[in-house]
């Protein structure tokens, strides 16, 4: 990753910001999760409630504020274009779970660097975590967080959100990797990406991601020890096809592509 050393040395600053917009917008989230709280379907069938649009239109407010060159990249509101910066948020990350009362929803930060993965943040407002990458540091709680060194796929800890997103052509290599590996368990969109820079799961594959679904995950797991790309073993863009694979180990990782390829 070549980054300027201007971004490189304002990184600590941009995260800092990053953490009063999730502080800020935390409670919004919570003023309406398990409660009777309406949702309507987008276009691609996804739901999308008031709170996700009152967050994104919160952080999209404060991020023009205190940076009116940066460009933003939403899941609600689209795409306001910028200089070399920009912040992709993703103001829900699993509305499904967050209007069914499960709490492992968050709310997603990232920012870009000319179109590269810089820093992210993921906030789970319900729990109270957070996980905060940038280039050579990610932490969790404010402590340095590691990935696990797990380096086979027969000693892997394997999650995904859903089997139910792999359709067609999918389904084949999902049910190749996660039945390869030790356990296998669903669920927890965001939420599991951070269990991985913690060390407590090895491998994530996921299918039908958008950019605001993944660009705040790359910092925190590369910074970690692990590795995040597309199914091809290619780094994740704006322009990816949203086939994402997630490894704790450079060794697994490839392993975990050689069986995806078949």
């Amino acid at each position: 990753m070549v980054l300027s050393s201007i971004a490189a040395e304002q990184a600590d600053a941009y995260l800092a910001f990053a953490a009063e917009l999730a502080d800020e917008v935390r409670p919004i989230a919570l003023s309406y999760f398990r409660t009777a709280v309406e949702f309507t379907a987008k276009s691609d069938d996804s739901p999308v409630t008031v709170a996700d649009r009152l967050i994104e239109a919160r952080l999209r407010e404060r991020i023009s504020a205190r940076y009116p060159s940066h460009g933003i990249y939403g899941e609600e509101m689209g795409v306001k274009q910028g200089d070399a910066f920009t912040w992709v948020i993703d103001p829900i990350d699993g509305t499904k779970s967050f209007i069914t009362g499960f709490p492992l929803f968050g709310t997603l930060i990232g920012l870009t660097c000319d179109r590269q993965p810089f820093c992210g943040l993921i906030d789970i407002p319900a729990t109270g975590e957070r996980w905060i990458g940038r280039p050579g540091l990610t932490t969790y709680g404010g402590v340095r967080s590691r990935t696990r060194d797990c380096r086979r796929v027969a000693d892997a800890r394997f999650y995904t959100t859903s089997p139910d997103t792999f359709a067609d052509a999918d389904r084949a290599p999902f049910e190749r990797l996660s039945n390869a590996a030790k356990m296998r368990r669903f669920g927890g969109d965001c939420y599991i990406y951070g269990l991985l820079a913690s060390g407590h799961c090895d491998l994530i594959l996921e299918t039908g991601l958008q950019p605001y679904d993944y660009m705040a995950l790359v910092p925190i797991l590369e910074a970690a020890g692990g590795r995040i790309t597309d199914w091809d073993g290619a780094p994740l863009s704006v322009e990816s096809s949203g086939h994402v694979l997630a490894s704790a180990t450079p060794a697994l990782h490839d392993e975990a592509l050689a069986i995806i390829r078949g």
